[in-house]
């Protein structure tokens, strides 16, 4: 396999991670309660914990490498909005499965950490350049 092959593959791997990502948001938020609390959490929840995979697609389309990484930053907005959202539905106990939450808030943390540095090394690439 050689680099661009690598780069192509870690990529989808990220998309394919953000793709299930949503997938498990929106698992998580039909099986909320229809409650007041429970609708406020729930629309809140559908719009940031789906959003980050569709603005990483957008991400790819950057226009340039600052439109890129300005892009990736709102990617990791909406990851941390998440994040708090989900701790938030764990504290008041807005969902049954503790299982299915805890991996969700899991592989938000992971997909923050990942965002954090992909912006950093983004940032510095541009400084390098210049």
């Amino acid at each position: 396999m050689n680099n661009e092959e690598s780069i192509k593959k870690k990529r989808f791997n990220l998309e394919d991670r953000l793709i299930d990502f949503s997938v498990l948001i929106t698992e998580i938020v039909e099986k909320m309660p229809s409650t007041r609390a429970g609708n406020h959490y729930a629309g809140q929840l559908i719009r940031s914990g789906t959003s980050p995979a569709l603005n990483y697609g957008e991400a790819q389309g950057g226009e340039s490498r600052k439109d890129f990484i300005h892009k990736l930053k709102i990617v990791l907005k909406e990851l941390r909005e998440t994040f708090i959202c989900l701790r938030i539905v764990e504290k008041i106990k807005l969902y049954k499965s503790h299982e299915s939450l805890i991996k969700a808030i899991n592989e938000n943390n992971e997909l923050i950490s990942i965002f954090v540095r992909s912006i950093e090394t983004a940032q510095k690439n541009i400084e390098r350049r210049t």
